[in-house]
């Protein structure tokens, strides 16, 4: 097609705005069109050329059944691209080869992550990768199996002997359901039967995805309840057998709206990423990348990785620096900062002055001018001597997509991209949004910190919409090209053809914000067995470590018998060190909740006086037991918490500590 011919539709770059929705969930999936683009037409039409003449803009597959409309209101996503292009024309954003791992690298690369490297280091005894595989599914299993097999085979395919064969790990011949305890040889090999976690009792496929009526008549939207006691892989059974689950067939990306998801509350409190233990939280990460495995094995999806490629990245200043870099900087003047300064002032200066202003993040500040603020936030920021005060919010937009752009590593980190890349391809959005879920856990404290910031931020953009004409699905536009723009000199025709899909992802990321940062249930249950199961193993090593161990034993009971008459069964004493009464007996029953508690130390230690509103708000933890430390959420029935982890401590403290 000539672009002459093309006539005012395209080259005008004029769509017409409607109120816009208030509910973020009901958003659709081919959102309004835009409003006039900061492009000058004479940079549309190259544009617009560049990509006719390369194929660089094809039409939306047919199983995304994307609107015209949707097609049509891409035109952001392209200028972003374009203007990022421009930026990078200095050579300033080195572009790398592709480099995938071989079969070998890329097995080890995944044991590696997943806590599971001592399978091939022959090391197995005692190790917590003996806790981990006992917490496996059956469908969890089969997948570690599976990745230890294609090592063994491609070892010996190349003439090495493999450390350990997968036999020595998983016994094929047993199918029972029953979980075993591996037994240790007199030469330290260790062959347990197929660690096996006894699955729930089979359900119909994904019953914790059930619809109920919407309270919102106008709308008519259904409400989707989602369900964490489940783990993900045992919902997409169908899947192994050929066939769409349930939700496939229900719902579909194409769908004018996105579905509304309401979380199931568990008896034992919904537990956020901050609420645990550094140590748990590690733990969350192994079992999440066995999990996703399994998932999207399930879903017909070969889960990828890039390598890591080692190269030499900066360590002082700000752009190009890595997030960990720039973390460990910001802590020495502010300990127990989670997120980069320079990041949170950028996103404060957006904050203060450019949240009603129309085309913010769409809107070019000045190349040149950008340049310049650049060089001065490098140079002076950690001196303390950068003017904020000179930064325009159209300049503090561009320095944040930058800032992004400019990372050593992606903010989704290199060797996971595959993974959120392969997302798009997924048909049903609860399958996407579980999907993310794993995803958003697998990634490393400041990264994921970093990225709840970043997607916080967006969500109160969106908020002012009806004052900045920036529409969920602009934003998702604008902020795609920045967070999966590769930096592989091959990918860039495939990252074309995924611009909607890499937009409709940021769309899921900015809606499900709350729901993709809450931890399930079946992982915090992966967790407690795995606990519970290396305190099993552990044994005195020496004469010396018995006699201490049975002091320390000793001494806790007389500390009991002091207590006994007040904790009997169901009843807990609560450590409050902050408060002027430092411990209470507490008389559990079936409705008894953590604020309830909570209120009760309050009332007790000067009933709402100004000392206590002067005082750091404290939450109730559980510590020790089955888990490190978990702050539990003011709804927990505490009943159901004692009742799985009867030997921890209750714990009344600042959320800081």
């Amino acid at each position: 097609m000539d672009l002459k011919d093309s006539g005012s539709v395209v080259l005008t770059a004029y769509h017409s705005f409607t109120p816009s929705r208030i509910h973020l969930a009901e958003e659709s999936y081919a959102p309004l069109a835009t409003a006039h683009s900061p492009v000058s037409r004479k940079v549309q039409h190259r544009v617009l050329t560049r990509m006719s003449a390369t194929g660089a803009m094809p039409p939306s597959p047919p199983e995304r059944s994307v609107s015209r409309d949707s097609q049509d209101s891409m035109e952001d996503y392209w200028s972003e691209v374009r203007n990022i292009e421009e930026d990078c024309q200095g050579g300033q954003e080195e572009m790398m080869e592709r480099s995938s791992m071989d079969e070998v690298e890329l097995e080890e690369a995944w044991l590696h992550e997943a806590g599971l490297s001592t399978l091939v280091s022959g090391t197995l005894t005692d190790s917590p990768a003996e806790a981990l595989l006992s917490t496996l599914t059956r469908s969890q299993a089969a997948m570690v199996k599976k990745r230890l097999d294609n090592y063994t085979q491609t070892m010996r395919k190349r003439n090495k002997q493999p450390i350990r064969h997968v036999r020595d790990v998983f016994s094929t011949a047993d199918t029972s359901t029953v979980e075993h305890t591996p037994q240790v040889s007199s030469n330290g090999q260790i062959a347990p039967k197929l660690p096996h976690w006894t699955p729930p009792k089979a359900h119909q496929p994904c019953q914790a995805f059930r619809p109920v009526e919407s309270s919102v008549k106008e709308c008519q939207m259904e409400v989707y309840i989602l369900s964490f006691e489940e783990p993900y892989s045992e919902g997409v059974t169908a899947h192994r057998k050929g066939r769409d689950c349930h939700d496939c067939q229900r719902i579909r990306k194409g769908d004018k709206d996105l579905p509304k998801f309401q979380i199931v509350t568990p008896k034992q409190g919904l537990t956020r990423v901050h609420d645990l233990s550094s140590e748990d939280i590690k733990k969350i990460a192994c079992i999440s990348l066995i999990e996703l495995t399994t998932f999207y094995d399930a879903l017909g999806i070969e889960l990828k990785r890039n390598r890591m490629v080692r190269s030499k990245v900066r360590e002082t200043g700000i752009f190009g620096v890595p997030l960990t870099t720039l973390l460990e900087n910001d802590q020495k003047k502010f300990p127990g900062s989670k997120v980069p300064l320079v990041f949170k002032k950028l996103l404060s200066k957006l904050e203060q002055t450019g949240l009603q202003t129309e085309g913010i993040l769409r809107v070019p500040g000045s190349a040149s001018r950008v340049k310049h603020l650049r060089q001065e936030l490098d140079t002076k920021f950690y001196e303390d001597r950068f003017d904020w005060e000179q930064v325009r919010h159209n300049d503090a937009a561009g320095l944040l997509k930058m800032f992004i752009r400019e990372l050593p590593h992606p903010l989704l980190t290199q060797q996971h991209m595959p993974a959120f890349t392969a997302a798009k391809n997924i048909s049903s959005p609860k399958h996407q949004l579980q999907a993310l879920h794993l995803l958003i856990l697998l990634l490393p404290e400041v990264n994921r910190d970093t990225l709840k910031a970043l997607l916080e931020f967006l969500n109160k953009v969106v908020a002012y919409e009806e004052k900045n004409r920036m529409s969920l699905w602009n934003v998702s536009m604008i902020v795609a090209p920045n967070l999966f723009t590769s930096r592989d000199k091959t990918s860039r025709q495939e990252e074309m053809q995924g611009a909607a899909g890499a937009a409709h992802l940021v769309r899921l990321l900015i809606i499900y914000q709350d729901l993709l940062w809450t931890v399930p249930c079946f992982l915090i249950s992966h967790v407690r067995k795995m606990n519970e199961a290396a305190m099993s193993k552990k044994t005195p090593s020496s004469e010396k470590t018995k006699r201490k161990l049975l002091r320390r034993r000793t001494t806790d009971r007389e500390k009991e018998k002091s207590e006994v008459t007040d904790l009997r069964e169901g009843v807990i004493r609560v450590q409050a060190p902050l408060h002027a009464k430092v411990s209470m007996a507490i008389q559990l029953d079936n409705e008894t909740k953590a604020r309830d508690v909570m209120a009760r130390f309050d009332f007790e230690n000067g009933q709402g006086s100004r000392s206590l509103s002067r005082r750091q708000k404290c939450f109730l933890f559980e510590v020790g037991g089955n888990i490190g430390e978990r702050r539990l959420d003011p709804d927990t029935h505490l009943l159901d918490v004692y009742r799985v982890n009867p030997h921890c401590e209750w714990i009344l403290k600042s959320r800081t500590t």
